[in-house]
Parts: structure tokens; sequence; C-alpha cells
């Protein structure tokens, strides 16, 4: 076994209690193979993603069928969520902290100058609207 680099191999964590590294991530149309690859795991997969950011989300994402956890890394982001009655909250998190988006809530992340974090998401379903 050989190590690998979290930010360019992603975990997909299954049903079984399996562990199983991804292929390279090669941006947004990635996830639509990813779908393909552990769909049939249906709500109970998770994907275990790093990104790093210096700017802004350009979309909201919201997970319909499962919370969200992301763990500040490095640097420091601002949560926006949104719930479905409408009423929003901020979120601010550092290196250290992390942060839960509930399932069904849309979120989005702003960030002053650079921040990293992983991110463990139940999937299916996402959904995605313009900022």
């Amino acid at each position: 076994m050989s190590a690998h680099k979290l930010s360019d191999a992603f975990i997909h964590l299954g049903l079984g209690a399996t562990s199983v590294p991804q292929p390279p991530f090669s941006g947004v149309e990635w996830y639509a193979d990813y779908g393909a690859r552990h769909g049939s795991d249906g709500p109970e997969g998770r994907l275990v993603s790093q990104h790093t950011f210096t700017d802004g989300w350009d979309t909201w994402e919201m997970h319909p069928k499962g919370s969200e956890v992301v763990i500040c890394t490095h640097g420091a982001m601002v949560l926006t969520q949104e719930f479905p009655d409408g009423s929003r909250q901020t979120v601010p998190i550092e290196a250290g902290e992390y942060a839960i988006n509930p399932p069904g809530v849309w979120h989005i992340a702003d960030v002053e100058e650079s921040a990293t974090a992983i991110f463990i998401t139940a999937g299916e379903g996402t959904e995605m609207r313009p900022r």
C-alpha cells in the first residue's frame, strides 16, 4: 500500500465499513463518475475530500440525505447556512475547528485569504444553485 494525497485522490467510505481510494480529482465532472461508481451505497456512502480555497464559493449546495462535516485544517472560512424556513446562520471556522451542515440546509463558504478544509459528505442527491 502507498500513501495518497487527499487533495488529489479522495476516499469513499462505503457499506460494510469499506474505504476506497478514488481516482484523481479532475474537476466538477468527476462527481458524476463518482456517483456511478458508488451510488449503490445510497445515503450511507460518504465522500471524504479536501479542498483549498482562495475565494468564496460561486454556488450554494445542499445535501438532502445526510449531514456534511466541514473540518478546517488551515486558514479560516465563514460558512453561511440557509435553513428551509429561509433563515440564515453564519458559522466562522478556523484551523482545528469544524462545523456541520445539516441535511436539507443550503450552504456556501466565504474566504478572505485562503482556507483548506476536509469534507465528509453524504452526497447522494446533492443540489447546487447559483450564488
